[in-house]
């Protein structure tokens, strides 16, 4: 048996010159003037008659709107604006913070410290306990706990989520205060 192995093409090409079946469409100039409505052969000859393309970038719109460039330098200048794009967003990350119900004092303060880095680069912080043997009878120190670390937080993080007790972890979201 044969197979044959087709190419996809991204389905973010654009449709250029005879790929464009519509009957009229809105066109713009190269200079960005609006040409006004037109049949699709009509707008391709005046394309082809400033040696450009006729490129569809808006099929969505009624008529759709066709543009006339150059397509290699359109194709170009959009991936340079989409890598501008992508280098300018920040991903955040979600780190976690493990208490415990017996924390000790340093502990707690050493926690805190770690939300706090953690809150300032930029991440949330889930911070999280996890209930063993008979501390599943004392949900309510494990409260407690978490309402301290928020408090000992309270300058530069606000609750995303509140404490809640999910099988044998209690989790909270903290997320860093809006700057004024």
């Amino acid at each position: 048996m044969f197979f044959w192995r087709c190419l996809i093409i991204s389905n973010k090409e654009l449709q250029i010159n005879e790929d464009i079946r519509d009957r009229e469409v809105r066109v713009i100039g190269p200079d960005g003037a609006q040409l006004g409505v037109m049949t699709s052969k009509e707008a391709l000859e005046q394309a082809f008659a400033q040696n450009l393309d006729l490129v569809k970038i808006a099929p969505q719109a009624t008529p759709p709107v066709c543009k006339i460039v150059d397509y290699g330098k359109y194709r170009f200048e959009q991936t340079k604006r989409e890598k501008e794009a992508k280098k300018n967003q920040r991903i955040v990350d979600i780190k976690e913070v493990r208490l415990s119900l017996n924390i000790d004092v340093h502990d707690f303060e050493t926690k805190v410290g770690h939300a706090v880095r953690f809150l300032k680069g930029g991440d949330k912080v889930k911070a999280s306990i996890r209930f063993r043997g008979r501390e599943m009878g004392h949900p309510e120190i494990g409260y407690d706990v978490m309402k301290r670390f928020a408090e000992a937080l309270e300058e530069v993080a606000v609750v995303e989520k509140p404490a809640k007790l999910e099988g044998r972890n209690m989790l909270m979201f903290l997320a860093s205060r809006p700057a004024k």
